[in-house]
């Protein structure tokens, strides 16, 4: 889960092969960044706060998709120690958690979130839980849910769709545009850093009409007026080169997962996270990762801007 997924973080959860999980938004299980408090860790990077406007991180410090990858890999292997399901509840823990630091119950209570095929909308599933527990009222769009569950490989999208049920937390396959008014925060976790393009010929039906609703020219306004939150990559961006030209999802939120990724470096949005708090310090030290030190007991961590 810090892990990451989406239809880049590879859409199966098979897990045959560390590898499988990678693809996805960064796996589900890579989305942590460090583990709490240690800065003395092997490659924990000195960082200086902004007057409050958050902890900076070196640019070098911002993942190419090859090393996103390959930390994904490192922390499902025999050497890292994590399970999918692990990795998937920490991602998903700490968006909820971050998402509650901007977006309070009192002012932003209806969430709508919008799930991919991968581990990227595994993550969203799980802040779905954590949101309610939370006191907001999260509803989810799980486009394909269906025929995603009902594969073998793909029986914790299945679990987690079933905890929401107990919850009474509302998960539909059909996708239909919101309302202006309708709701006061939308969560972006459809595709993550493996996400490589539209095929077109309605292949990518309906996520490609959901990215484009949410998508603006730079600078243009909005379809709707309720901020977006993305997970680890914008829907749409490449994981390295950031947003395509023209129209192009333009999130009022980014929460990093594990490791900002390169694409992050062109992110204007105002709020930029980064969550999960688990890499342990043979991971970090093997991939040469430049992470904060989490304060106290949170999930998450304000980053400042470059």
């Amino acid at each position: 889960s810090s892990v990451r997924p989406a239809m880049p973080r590879v859409l199966g959860l098979a897990f045959a092969g560390a590898a499988l999980l990678v693809g996805q938004r960064c796996a589900p299980a890579l989305r942590s960044l460090g583990r709490s408090g240690a800065i003395s860790h092997v490659g924990v990077a000195r960082m200086s706060t902004a007057g409050g406007e958050g902890v900076r991180i070196s640019a070098s410090s911002f993942l190419s998709q090859e090393r996103a990858i390959q930390v994904d890999v490192d922390l499902m292997s025999k050497e890292g120690g994590f399970s999918i399901d692990q990795l998937m509840e920490l991602a998903g823990l700490s968006v909820a958690s971050a998402l509650a630091k901007e977006y309070p119950v009192s002012s932003h209570s209806r969430v709508l979130i919008l799930c991919g095929p991968g581990n990227n909308g595994g993550d969203g599933l799980v802040a779905a839980r954590h949101l309610h527990h939370f006191g907001y009222q999260p509803r989810v769009v799980y486009p394909k849910m269906s025929s995603i569950i009902s594969k073998e490989q793909n029986d914790l999208y299945r679990r987690l769709t079933v905890q929401l049920g107990h919850l009474g937390v509302p998960v539909t396959e059909e996708w239909s545009r919101p309302a202006e008014g309708e709701v006061d925060v939308i969560m972006d976790t459809i595709f993550g850093f493996s996400f490589k393009g539209w095929r077109g010929g309605g292949k990518d039906a309906p996520y490609d009409d959901i990215v484009g609703f949410l998508s603006t020219e730079e600078g243009g306004s909005p379809a709707i007026s309720a901020p977006v939150i993305s997970v680890d990559i914008p829907s749409g961006w490449d994981v390295e080169k950031g947003p395509p030209e023209g129209k192009a999802l333009r999130p009022d939120m980014l929460i990093s997962l594990t490791a900002p990724k390169q694409c992050a470096l062109g992110f204007k949005g105002r709020f930029h996270y980064l969550g999960g708090r688990f890499v342990p310090p043979n991971i970090v030290e093997k991939n040469g990762l430049d992470l904060p030190q989490y304060p106290g007991s949170e999930q998450c961590i304000k980053l400042a801007a470059l």
